[in-house]
């Protein structure tokens, strides 16, 4: 399906959402961005439409709104109202999963290198790791915590929020909202 619609998607069947195994999403990126988020991988569901964070009720958009970095909550078709807030989404791994736990400890870690590049070429302020896990093991960093952390992607500054998932129990809403607004905090006392 197209990525850059201007409306909502038509609802994927059941069986397209299954045959989104393995595929993969283009990323919602520019340069300059202020933060460039970056999740584990694409679900079936974001790989069967063509968008990032598709599924209704995905935490991201009400988490990055709640969170002070757009003024309203944009849905996954408004790339370029993203793009034009400064904020960009790519993933570490661009193989569409049902879980993200399917994704190898190989996989994550050479989608660093991937994820560097981007950072080099794109020049975003900040690299936003949504989920720690994935941080840890991609990074090599196990006793990694959420927050800032040490080292660069290209000349980005590295950041870990709590993945947004709704499969995260440790995170409603709200803490996963506070943990975006840390970020925002930070981008603002930079300004």
């Amino acid at each position: 399906m197209d990525a850059q619609r201007s409306g909502p998607p038509r609802r994927p069947t059941p069986q397209e959402v299954a045959a989104a195994a393995g595929r993969g999403l283009a990323d919602v990126i520019g340069p300059g961005l202020r933060v460039l988020f970056c999740g584990f991988n694409p679900g079936l569901y974001s790989a069967a439409v063509g968008l990032p964070f598709a599924r209704k009720g995905s935490r991201f958009w009400p988490a990055l709104h709640g969170g002070g970095f757009t003024d309203r909550e944009l849905h996954p078709w408004e790339h370029d109202e993203l793009l034009r807030q400064g904020l960009g989404i790519t993933s570490l791994s661009n193989r569409a999963t049902a879980r993200a736990d399917e994704l190898t400890s190989a996989e994550l870690v050479a989608g660093v290198t991937g994820l560097a590049v981007k950072a080099e070429r794109y020049r975003p302020r900040w690299v936003a790791i949504l989920g720690v896990t994935a941080y840890r093991i991609a990074f090599v960093r196990p006793k990694a915590e959420l927050g800032p952390q040490p080292g660069r992607l290209g000349p980005a500054r590295v950041w870990v929020l709590p993945n947004p998932s709704g499969l995260n129990a440790h995170f409603p809403l709200p803490a996963l909202t506070a943990e975006f607004a840390k970020l925002r905090r930070e981008l603002g006392a930079e300004a």
